[in-house]
């Protein structure tokens, strides 16, 4: 049995976006590929706008893809099979204020799944096992009948991910399930994630704009600008070794608890904005604001490369 779990190839998503009497297609993902093995965590990162969440959307067929595939355990993700692929692949969202419905209780939240995938033979199963997913994530048996509101933002969090493990999943996208948490929740909440994987053996997509926090969950790691991948490496080496100019100023801009090595870092600043994915530069997406960007960058988009060590770049002058 082959290790990748979920493969994406050449995936893209473009919206009809409306512009005086023409209709032109925003490319939000663009030609992008990757692989998620058993087992393991992948983290996409990039900044506000750059497409993450949309391929994690994409991957699950809320949104429906423009071009490319998806093939879970070998199998082409389509409209025939995505019901059934869904007991197999799970979300949990970004924001645990508006993806609970306030009008049901905690214990019809997490049982939902179990009901509409008809995995439990009667009420006393039900409740058993909605139990059990509770306790998974840190909360007790009184919460059952409470309702959304009654609870913090990480005990919603924890809540949307009880949903989300209901259908025994393999693959989870996680669409920054910690960014609307409190710092000391994250904390918690990341290690729940690795908790789960380790009990479980899920797969994680982990996507994130804080880079702190996926080099700690992820194995591996992607980064995203403006709809496409730029650079993916093991997390060590791409935080250690970093190829793309947009990688190393990201990295360049992480906070480090240490005024020495604050002071002796140098902050690579970016120029210039980023470019309407409604009207992209020719060739590489990044080249307006690359300080390595030549003619080549404007005439052709390069491909992404493995540089050795499973770890692949886009550019043409690194």
């Amino acid at each position: 049995m082959s290790d990748t779990l979920v493969e994406v190839k050449n995936l893209k998503q473009y919206f009809p976006v409306r512009s005086g009497f023409k209709t032109i297609p925003l490319k939000a993902v663009d030609d992008v590929s990757f692989t998620v093995d058993r087992g393991e965590t992948l983290g996409l990162v990039g900044e506000s706008g750059c497409g993450k969440t949309t391929v994690g959307r994409t991957i699950l067929r809320l949104y429906e893809p423009t071009g490319g595939e998806i093939r879970y355990n070998g199998e082409l993700v389509t409209d025939r099979n995505i019901t059934a692929m869904r007991k197999q692949m799970q979300m949990v969202f970004q924001d645990p204020y508006s993806s609970l419905d306030p009008r049901m209780t905690v214990e019809d939240i997490i049982g939902e799944p179990l009901d509409v995938h008809h995995l439990c033979s009667n009420r006393k199963e039900r409740r058993e096992k909605i139990l059990e997913l509770m306790s998974y994530v840190g909360l007790n048996a009184e919460h059952a009948r409470r309702y959304a509101h009654e609870f913090s933002g990480g005990q919603r969090q924890r809540i949307g991910i009880a949903r989300a493990l209901a259908v025994d999943p393999k693959f989870i996208v996680c669409d920054e399930p910690v960014s609307a948490l409190d710092v000391s929740i994250q904390a918690q909440v990341i290690n729940m994630f690795e908790q789960l994987q380790e009990k479980l053996g899920v797969a994680y997509l982990f996507i994130a704009h804080d880079l702190l926090v996926v080099h700690h969950i992820s194995r591996r790691i992607a980064v995203m600008y403006l709809g496409k991948i730029v650079e993916v490496a093991e997390s060590d080496e791409l935080n250690e070794h970093p190829v793309h100019p947009y990688t190393e100023s990201l990295l360049s801009a992480v906070p480090i608890p240490d005024p020495d090595v604050t002071r002796a870092r140098k902050r690579i600043l970016l120029e210039g904005d980023v470019p309407s994915p409604l009207n992209m530069p020719t060739g590489c997406a990044f080249r307006t604001r690359c300080r390595f960007a030549t003619e080549q960058c404007a005439n052709e988009c390069p491909a992404l490369t493995d540089r050795g060590g499973g770890h692949f770049v886009a550019c043409w002058n690194k």
